[in-house]
Order: C-alpha cells, then structure tokens, then sequence
C-alpha cells in the first residue's frame, strides 16, 4: 500500500485516539472489536480509526472540532491484544464517553458501535465481539417487561425448565388447523406453543383469525389441565401501529405472551413493544430471526453475546439462545456465557466463555433462554445439564413429528423432562446416565419409548463454525 492512500485510508489517527495509558472510567461504555486490517495498516493505527469513526472522528481535521470539547467526548482506543489462532486480526479494546449515547436508546448506541466503521477500506474485516454496558447506562433502559421470577409466579411453574413447541408446518395451516394443533401440544403437557418467526397475516392464515382459535386453544387446554398454558402469538408487523394493534387484540382475548422478532422487527419497534407489555402485564417471547447474518462469520459482524445484551436492555422476556446439541449453530461454552449474560445480575469476565467484560446488570431481570432447533427427547439430558431450571426446551419437530400425534409428543417430552430433572436432584449425572434415565421412564410410558425410537439415529454432527479464539497459532 502507498503512502498516499495509506495516509488517505486511515490518516493520522494515532496521535488523538490512540491512548494506551487511558484510565477507563465506571462510566464508560467499553467495546472490544476483533480487527484485521488490511495490509501495511499497522495495528495502533487501525484500533485508532475504529475508534475515531465510532466516535467523533472524521477522515479530515475540521474547523469544528475546536468548537466542542473533543478530548472529552472522543472515543478511545486504549488496549490491544493478539486474537488466539488468529495472526492477521488483533483485538482493539476502545472506551465511549457515556455522554455520547442516548439515554436508554440500544438503537443509538449501536448506531455509533457498529455503524459507518464497518464499511471502512482500511479494514479487511472488523467484527464487534463484546460490549461493557456501565450500571449508571443499564438503568436508563427499561429490560425485561417481567423476567424470570414474575413469569414463575404468573404461571405458578416451578423447580424445572418450562416445556414449548414451534408449530409444523410453520407456513401453510389454515387458522382453525392451526389453532388444532396448539390444543394438542398444550393438553399433551406443554407450557408454551409458539408461531415460527415468520408467522404473521399471510393470505392462508389472516392473524386475527390465527389469534381467536389460538385463544380458544389455549383455554380449552387449561380447563382440562389446570395448567397455565400460553401460545407465542407473534405481533411483528409491517409497521408499529399494527403491531401494536395486533398486541392490543392479543391483550383482548386474554393471552398470556405475545412475540417479536426483534432483529428484523427492528430495536426501535422492540423497546416500545417492551414497554407496552410491561404497562399491560403480557410476558414477551423474543425470537432472533436474521441474527446469523451477523454473528455466524468469526472474523466480521456483531457476535450473539453483544445482541444477547441488546436484546436485554432494549427487553424480552425470552430470547432464542441455540441448543449446542441440535441442527443450529452453538459454541457449548460461548453459549454458556450468553446464557449466563441473559440470566445472571452480575457475569465476570470470563475468557474461557468468550466475555471480555465484567457485566453488571443490577436491579434488571434476567430473560429466560430459549433452546430451539432439532431437538428431540434424546437431548434432553443434555439440555438439562446445559440450560438449568430458568430456561425453555422448545421441540418443534420433535412433538408434532411424534408418530402418534401431538398431544403423545407433548407428553412424551414432559415425561423426558420430568426424569431428567428428578435424576439431577438425586445427583446423578445426566450426560452420562442419560440412556438409563430415560429408557427407565420409558416403561412407565409408551408415548416416551415411540418418541425414543423414532429418533434414537437422528443427530446434527457438524463442525462449528464460530468458536471460542482459544490458542494461538
């Protein structure tokens, strides 16, 4: 690379955003971004335009800058380390002022983060890998309507991981089918149904008419069970006004949850539908539609834990998490660490689970994580091992493709779920003890032993793509 287009790429960024010996402050909010610069850019430069160009920098000094207080509000490149197995990217750890961002706004905080940064030539790639949110942001933002505890007590389920099922085939019922197959799964012994992220008023199933036999569903099934049951209506619309005429409507029938998907729906859609739902006491499912496009590819993106703390601030009451053991994409311990980002109050910095950042959430709830995505009964000694009792075990194909139906799935998998927990407590461990646990409640129930045979040879044995930087090359 030239002189001249290196010094055009990249200019003289060092000298004011470069700052190695910078005292962070409590109040900052920290990013780290894995960078990988293009040729001849050196590593102090790169770090300093990212920093720069998410801040307050420009590709030119400008006349302006001497009318504020530039060395007050820039942003500040101040640490750099090497990426483990990696020799062409570097980490760039960069402090924000906390003054630059909106009060509460996940949309505009991203919009800085991760906006015209990511299109820079200098930089071959740039990935945004983790963000520190400080305690005095976190209480500017709304969080969960509910969180784990207020849901327990509003459907009175305790001492176990909540049981839920997309319904198949996600696109093509008619509503009354629909609303048919819903009954099923929740008489059979689930918690939850849910409709696919792509669900929403298509000309075969209108979603006020999806909604209504839904609701009687749901009803239907808990007269029969005195349960609580609940089914994931999904009110993502094309604009805000109907989403929220569709949550109304949801409200009106008594519905216990309602749906977003809060990437494609959009942040700003999805803080309003939170603070909707806190105001008139509906739980909300979060679902992640679109996210692998940005957090598949290792070295360019935003990874899951930084849209796990978005979704967090800007609130859901669950959020889709990955399985590890099913048909998507999952890290076992990078999964560990966002689940114990949605969960905990306060998550150390924990490199071994890819978080870069002590995080402290304070009085916020946490959000149940959701574990979705070809799983089936066999996995679940290792769901419960993996997710604890505050999550949700969601089996799409693996409760309605049961070969005696839906309501057999269903009670296939809570009866799974039921020995598997009841094992953990007597200190066994599942993992290993997973064949005998089930195989032993099996012979109390011939809807368990179909479900085991019908899917004792399904498995999704790839290589992960995205994984944990752990050794260096």
């Amino acid at each position: 690379m030239s002189t001249k287009t290196y010094q055009a790429g990249v200019k003289e960024y060092r000298e004011t955003y470069w700052e190695p010996d910078y005292p962070v402050s409590d109040s900052d909010i920290l990013a780290c971004f894995k960078v990988t610069p293009q040729p001849g850019v050196p590593r102090e430069e790169a770090a300093a335009a990212v920093a720069a160009e998410s801040s307050t920098g420009t590709w030119t000094t400008v006349w302006t800058d001497l009318l504020t207080d530039l060395d007050y509000y820039k942003g500040r490149a101040y640490r750099i380390e090497d990426v483990p197995g990696d020799d062409e990217s570097f980490y760039a750890f960069i402090a924000y002022p906390i003054d630059l961002f909106e009060e509460g706004s996940v949309v505009n905080v991203f919009t800085s983060l991760v906006g015209n940064v990511f299109g820079f030539k200098a930089l071959r790639h740039l990935r945004l890998e983790d963000v520190r949110f400080p305690l005095s942001y976190v209480k500017t933002c709304g969080g969960p309507p509910n969180g784990i505890q207020v849901e327990r007590d509003k459907l009175n389920k305790y001492g176990r991981p909540l049981l839920g099922c997309t319904i198949k085939p996600k696109l093509g019922l008619s509503a009354k089918n629909y609303g048919r197959a819903v009954y099923e799964c929740l008489r059979g012994g689930l918690d939850f149904t849910k409709d696919d992220e792509n669900v929403n008023s298509q000309p075969f199933m209108r979603w006020r008419d999806r909604f209504a036999f839904v609701a009687e569903a749901i009803h239907k099934a808990q007269a029969e069970t005195g349960e609580r049951k609940g089914h994931y209506c999904n009110v993502t619309a094309p604009t805000p006004e109907e989403m929220y005429k569709r949550a109304e409507y949801a409200k009106e029938l008594g519905m216990p949850i309602i749906m977003h998907d809060y990437i494609t729906g959009g942040f700003c859609a999805n803080t309003g539908l939170a603070d909707w739902c806190r105001n008139n006491g509906l739980l909300l499912h979060i679902h992640r539609a679109m996210h692998a496009v940005l957090d598949r590819h290792p070295k360019h993106g935003i990874h899951f834990r930084v849209l796990t703390k978005i979704l967090r601030l800007s609130g859901g009451d669950h959020l889709h998490s990955g399985t590890v053991v099913g048909k998507l994409e999952g890290d076992r311990a990078a999964t560990l660490g966002w689940i114990d980002t949605m969960r905990d109050r306060f998550i150390p910095e924990d490199r071994s689970r890819g978080l870069f950042f002590d995080q402290d959430w304070g009085s916020m709830p946490g959000v149940f994580p959701v574990a979705s995505g070809g799983i089936h009964v066999w996995h679940m000694p290792a769901l419960v091992t993996i997710f604890g009792d505050d999550s949700v075990l969601q089996f799409g194909g693996g409760t309605l493709g049961h070969p005696w139906g839906n309501a057999a799935g269903a009670a296939a998998n809570r009866v799974a779920l039921e020995a598997c927990v009841e094992a953990r407590n007597e200190g066994r461990e599942l993992e290993k003890e997973g064949k005998e646990i089930l195989t032993a409640a099996a012979k109390h129930s011939p809807e368990l032993k179909a479900a085991m045979e019908t899917w004792k040879e399904i498995k999704f044995e790839f290589d992960t793509v995205d994984k944990l930087d752990v050794a260096h090359k």
